[in-house]
Protein backbone atom coordinates (compact mmCIF):
# COMPACT_ATOMS: atom_id res chain seq x y z
CA UNK A 1 0.00 0.00 0.00
CA UNK A 2 1.35 3.27 -0.81
CA UNK A 3 2.77 5.96 1.62
CA UNK A 4 0.41 8.72 2.97
CA UNK A 5 1.42 11.92 2.96
CA UNK A 6 -0.80 13.62 5.97
CA UNK A 7 -2.14 10.77 7.75
CA UNK A 8 -5.50 11.87 9.48
CA UNK A 9 -5.68 11.56 13.75
CA UNK A 10 -7.88 8.51 13.46
CA UNK A 11 -5.06 7.00 11.49
CA UNK A 12 -2.34 7.96 13.46
CA UNK A 13 -4.42 6.44 16.13
CA UNK A 14 -4.43 3.15 14.72
CA UNK A 15 -0.59 3.28 14.62
CA UNK A 16 0.07 4.52 18.41
CA UNK A 17 -2.40 1.72 19.61
CA UNK A 18 -0.45 -0.77 17.05
CA UNK A 19 2.74 0.32 18.69
CA UNK A 20 1.28 0.18 22.08
CA UNK A 21 0.46 -3.18 22.06
CA UNK A 22 3.56 -4.42 20.38
CA UNK A 23 5.61 -2.38 22.91
CA UNK A 24 3.29 -4.18 25.93
CA UNK A 25 4.29 -7.43 24.84
CA UNK A 26 8.25 -6.52 24.62
CA UNK A 27 8.24 -7.17 21.08
CA UNK A 28 10.84 -5.87 18.94
CA UNK A 29 9.87 -3.98 15.68
CA UNK A 30 12.46 -6.48 14.12
CA UNK A 31 9.78 -9.27 14.98
CA UNK A 32 6.93 -7.66 14.25
CA UNK A 33 8.49 -7.22 10.52
CA UNK A 34 9.03 -10.67 10.12
CA UNK A 35 5.93 -12.02 11.38
CA UNK A 36 4.06 -9.60 9.43
CA UNK A 37 6.03 -9.84 6.38
CA UNK A 38 7.24 -6.72 5.93
CA UNK A 39 10.87 -4.66 6.47
CA UNK A 40 11.61 -2.77 9.85
CA UNK A 41 11.17 0.83 8.13
CA UNK A 42 7.24 -0.60 7.37
CA UNK A 43 6.26 -0.92 10.56
CA UNK A 44 7.60 2.23 11.87
CA UNK A 45 5.19 3.86 9.00
CA UNK A 46 2.40 1.50 10.19
CA UNK A 47 3.02 2.99 13.68
CA UNK A 48 3.33 6.30 12.84
CA UNK A 49 -0.19 6.00 10.49
CA UNK A 50 1.66 6.92 7.70
CA UNK A 51 1.01 3.23 5.97
CA UNK A 52 -2.16 1.16 6.06
CA UNK A 53 -2.24 -2.05 8.11
CA UNK A 54 -4.78 -4.75 6.79
CA UNK A 55 -7.27 -6.33 10.00
CA UNK A 56 -5.92 -9.68 9.16
CA UNK A 57 -2.63 -8.41 10.10
CA UNK A 58 -4.08 -6.19 12.93
CA UNK A 59 -5.26 -9.84 14.55
CA UNK A 60 -1.97 -11.70 13.57
CA UNK A 61 0.35 -8.75 15.64
CA UNK A 62 -2.70 -8.96 18.64
CA UNK A 63 -2.65 -12.97 18.87
CA UNK A 64 1.24 -12.73 18.86
CA UNK A 65 1.32 -10.09 21.73
CA UNK A 66 -1.19 -12.45 23.47
CA UNK A 67 -4.03 -9.15 23.44
CA UNK A 68 -6.76 -11.12 24.77
CA UNK A 69 -9.24 -8.27 24.85
CA UNK A 70 -11.44 -9.30 21.73
CA UNK A 71 -13.57 -6.47 21.51
CA UNK A 72 -10.08 -4.17 21.73
CA UNK A 73 -9.02 -6.11 18.80
CA UNK A 74 -11.86 -5.97 16.25
CA UNK A 75 -12.09 -2.25 17.03
CA UNK A 76 -8.60 -2.22 15.46
CA UNK A 77 -9.43 -4.22 13.04
CA UNK A 78 -12.43 -2.33 12.12
CA UNK A 79 -9.93 1.20 12.14
CA UNK A 80 -7.77 -0.97 9.82
CA UNK A 81 -10.39 -1.52 7.27
CA UNK A 82 -10.29 0.89 3.87
CA UNK A 83 -12.49 3.51 4.87
CA UNK A 84 -15.09 4.88 2.83
CA UNK A 85 -14.47 8.52 1.80
CA UNK A 86 -16.73 10.83 4.30
CA UNK A 87 -18.20 14.13 3.28
CA UNK A 88 -15.40 15.87 5.32
CA UNK A 89 -13.14 14.86 2.55
CA UNK A 90 -14.47 17.15 -0.18
CA UNK A 91 -13.11 19.97 2.19
CA UNK A 92 -9.80 18.14 1.88
CA UNK A 93 -7.72 20.98 0.42
CA UNK A 94 -9.58 23.58 1.59
CA UNK A 95 -9.91 23.67 5.70
CA UNK A 96 -7.15 22.77 7.79
CA UNK A 97 -6.68 19.05 8.77
CA UNK A 98 -7.53 19.38 12.04
CA UNK A 99 -11.37 20.30 11.58
CA UNK A 100 -11.70 17.27 9.23
CA UNK A 101 -10.16 15.20 12.14
CA UNK A 102 -12.79 16.44 14.59
CA UNK A 103 -15.63 15.68 12.30
CA UNK A 104 -14.13 11.99 11.28
CA UNK A 105 -13.85 11.54 15.25
CA UNK A 106 -17.39 12.85 15.75
CA UNK A 107 -18.69 10.55 12.91
CA UNK A 108 -17.13 6.96 15.04
CA UNK A 109 -17.47 8.17 18.08
CA UNK A 110 -20.50 5.85 20.05
CA UNK A 111 -21.17 8.66 22.91
CA UNK A 112 -20.01 11.91 23.09
CA UNK A 113 -20.12 14.75 25.84
CA UNK A 114 -18.60 18.00 25.87
CA UNK A 115 -17.99 21.10 28.01
CA UNK A 116 -18.53 24.73 27.21
CA UNK A 117 -17.19 27.56 29.40
CA UNK A 118 -17.46 30.18 26.78
CA UNK A 119 -19.10 29.29 23.85
CA UNK A 120 -22.03 26.82 22.43
CA UNK A 121 -20.79 23.73 21.34
CA UNK A 122 -20.55 23.80 17.59
CA UNK A 123 -22.86 20.67 17.07
CA UNK A 124 -25.79 22.80 18.93
CA UNK A 125 -25.18 26.30 17.37
CA UNK A 126 -26.93 27.93 14.80
CA UNK A 127 -25.81 29.21 11.49
CA UNK A 128 -25.96 33.09 12.57
CA UNK A 129 -24.12 32.08 15.82
CA UNK A 130 -21.59 30.82 14.07
CA UNK A 131 -21.03 33.25 11.49
CA UNK A 132 -20.32 35.82 14.19
CA UNK A 133 -17.70 33.12 15.55
CA UNK A 134 -15.89 32.72 12.50
CA UNK A 135 -15.78 36.71 11.85
CA UNK A 136 -14.27 37.36 14.98
CA UNK A 137 -10.72 35.66 14.62
CA UNK A 138 -7.24 37.31 14.02
CA UNK A 139 -6.56 37.10 11.62
CA UNK A 140 -9.22 37.97 9.82
CA UNK A 141 -10.95 35.30 8.04
CA UNK A 142 -11.82 36.14 4.09
CA UNK A 143 -15.50 35.74 3.25
CA UNK A 144 -15.07 32.59 1.27
CA UNK A 145 -13.22 31.19 4.16
CA UNK A 146 -16.18 31.63 6.27
CA UNK A 147 -18.59 30.14 3.94
CA UNK A 148 -15.92 26.87 4.27
CA UNK A 149 -15.97 26.78 7.51
CA UNK A 150 -20.02 27.48 8.16
CA UNK A 151 -20.52 24.66 5.73
CA UNK A 152 -18.14 22.12 7.40
CA UNK A 153 -19.97 23.17 10.93
CA UNK A 154 -23.50 23.04 9.68
CA UNK A 155 -22.81 19.20 7.91
CA UNK A 156 -21.02 17.85 11.32
CA UNK A 157 -24.06 18.51 13.00
CA UNK A 158 -25.80 15.44 11.29
CA UNK A 159 -24.51 13.35 13.83
CA UNK A 160 -27.17 14.52 16.23
CA UNK A 161 -29.95 13.43 13.45
CA UNK A 162 -31.13 10.80 11.42
CA UNK A 163 -31.64 6.78 11.72
CA UNK A 164 -29.00 6.29 14.19
CA UNK A 165 -28.24 9.73 16.17
CA UNK A 166 -25.23 10.10 18.04
CA UNK A 167 -26.24 10.39 22.40
CA UNK A 168 -24.46 13.48 22.95
CA UNK A 169 -24.28 15.37 26.95
CA UNK A 170 -22.99 19.34 26.21
CA UNK A 171 -22.55 20.45 29.76
CA UNK A 172 -22.70 24.71 29.51
CA UNK A 173 -21.71 27.25 31.58
CA UNK A 174 -23.98 30.55 32.43
CA UNK A 175 -20.90 32.78 31.01
CA UNK A 176 -21.41 30.78 27.55
CA UNK A 177 -25.21 30.99 26.94
CA UNK A 178 -24.81 35.05 28.25
CA UNK A 179 -22.31 35.90 25.68
CA UNK A 180 -24.03 37.90 22.66
CA UNK A 181 -22.23 36.38 19.71
CA UNK A 182 -23.88 38.46 16.71
CA UNK A 183 -25.72 40.70 18.83
CA UNK A 184 -29.27 40.43 20.80
CA UNK A 185 -31.29 39.04 18.00
CA UNK A 186 -28.97 35.98 16.96
CA UNK A 187 -28.42 35.07 20.66
CA UNK A 188 -31.87 35.23 21.44
CA UNK A 189 -32.18 32.67 18.61
CA UNK A 190 -29.61 30.71 19.36
CA UNK A 191 -31.11 30.52 23.43
CA UNK A 192 -34.02 29.27 21.56
CA UNK A 193 -32.36 26.53 19.48
CA UNK A 194 -30.65 25.18 22.31
CA UNK A 195 -33.98 24.61 23.78
CA UNK A 196 -35.28 22.61 20.98
CA UNK A 197 -32.53 20.45 20.07
CA UNK A 198 -32.48 19.72 24.07
CA UNK A 199 -36.00 17.92 23.68
CA UNK A 200 -34.28 15.90 21.32
CA UNK A 201 -33.73 11.74 22.81
CA UNK A 202 -30.33 11.77 22.40
CA UNK A 203 -29.40 15.58 23.27
CA UNK A 204 -28.63 16.19 27.18
CA UNK A 205 -27.97 19.94 27.59
CA UNK A 206 -27.07 20.17 31.33
CA UNK A 207 -25.96 24.25 32.58
CA UNK A 208 -23.94 25.08 35.31
CA UNK A 209 -24.74 28.40 36.99
CA UNK A 210 -22.40 30.99 37.79
CA UNK A 211 -24.11 30.04 41.78
CA UNK A 212 -21.89 26.64 41.30
CA UNK A 213 -18.82 28.63 42.23
CA UNK A 214 -15.77 26.88 41.03
CA UNK A 215 -14.76 23.11 39.37
CA UNK A 216 -11.80 22.21 37.56
CA UNK A 217 -10.60 22.78 34.02
CA UNK A 218 -13.03 25.79 34.23
CA UNK A 219 -12.43 27.96 30.35
CA UNK A 220 -11.68 25.02 29.18
CA UNK A 221 -13.41 23.48 26.07
CA UNK A 222 -13.33 19.73 26.01
CA UNK A 223 -15.03 17.24 23.88
CA UNK A 224 -14.62 13.21 25.15
CA UNK A 225 -15.39 10.96 22.38
CA UNK A 226 -16.22 7.37 23.49
CA UNK A 227 -14.65 4.44 21.72
CA UNK A 228 -16.55 1.22 21.10
CA UNK A 229 -14.08 0.37 23.80
CA UNK A 230 -12.68 2.63 26.41
CA UNK A 231 -9.27 2.22 25.62
CA UNK A 232 -9.95 3.59 22.16
CA UNK A 233 -11.34 6.55 23.52
CA UNK A 234 -10.39 10.40 22.41
CA UNK A 235 -10.37 13.64 24.09
CA UNK A 236 -10.26 16.85 21.88
CA UNK A 237 -9.61 20.14 23.30
CA UNK A 238 -9.31 23.30 21.38
CA UNK A 239 -5.84 25.60 21.11
CA UNK A 240 -4.48 28.70 19.37
CA UNK A 241 -2.91 26.20 16.96
CA UNK A 242 -5.70 23.99 15.99
CA UNK A 243 -7.06 21.40 17.99
CA UNK A 244 -5.06 18.63 20.18
CA UNK A 245 -6.25 15.12 20.57
CA UNK A 246 -5.72 13.40 23.74
CA UNK A 247 -5.57 9.59 24.45
CA UNK A 248 -3.00 8.23 27.19
CA UNK A 249 -4.96 6.28 30.15
CA UNK A 250 -4.11 9.09 32.71
CA UNK A 251 -5.31 11.79 30.33
CA UNK A 252 -8.41 10.29 29.62
CA UNK A 253 -9.40 9.21 33.25
CA UNK A 254 -8.39 13.14 34.01
CA UNK A 255 -11.60 14.05 31.53
CA UNK A 256 -13.94 11.47 32.87
CA UNK A 257 -13.39 12.92 36.24
CA UNK A 258 -13.41 16.26 35.22
CA UNK A 259 -16.62 15.93 33.27
CA UNK A 260 -18.31 13.78 35.96
CA UNK A 261 -17.42 16.54 38.21
CA UNK A 262 -19.18 19.02 36.24
CA UNK A 263 -22.37 17.00 35.65
CA UNK A 264 -22.63 16.61 39.47
CA UNK A 265 -22.84 20.17 39.62
CA UNK A 266 -25.02 21.39 36.82
CA UNK A 267 -28.77 21.57 36.95
CA UNK A 268 -30.84 19.09 35.95
CA UNK A 269 -31.58 18.90 32.44
CA UNK A 270 -35.60 20.43 32.99
CA UNK A 271 -33.74 22.75 35.72
CA UNK A 272 -31.44 23.88 32.72
CA UNK A 273 -33.91 24.32 29.91
CA UNK A 274 -36.13 26.96 32.37
CA UNK A 275 -32.83 28.35 33.01
CA UNK A 276 -31.90 29.06 29.22
CA UNK A 277 -35.91 30.59 28.59
CA UNK A 278 -35.32 33.10 31.64
CA UNK A 279 -32.34 34.49 29.93
CA UNK A 280 -33.74 34.37 26.58
CA UNK A 281 -36.62 36.28 27.98
CA UNK A 282 -34.69 38.97 29.20
CA UNK A 283 -32.78 39.82 25.91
Amino acid sequence: MAARTSPTARQRRLGIEIRRMRTSAGMSAEYAAGLLGVDRGKISHIESGVRAISPERVRTLACNCDCQNERYVEALADMARPAQRGWWDRYRGSLPQGMLDIAELEAHAVRMRAAYSMHIPGLLQTSDHALAVFRVVIPQLPEHEVALRLAHRVERQQVLDGDRPTPFVAIVHEAALRMQFGGRQVAKAQLEHLLKRSEQDNVTLLVIPFEAGAFPGAGQTVLYAEGPVQQLDTVQIDSSHGPDFLHADAQLAKYRAHLDWMERIALSPSASRDFIREIANDL
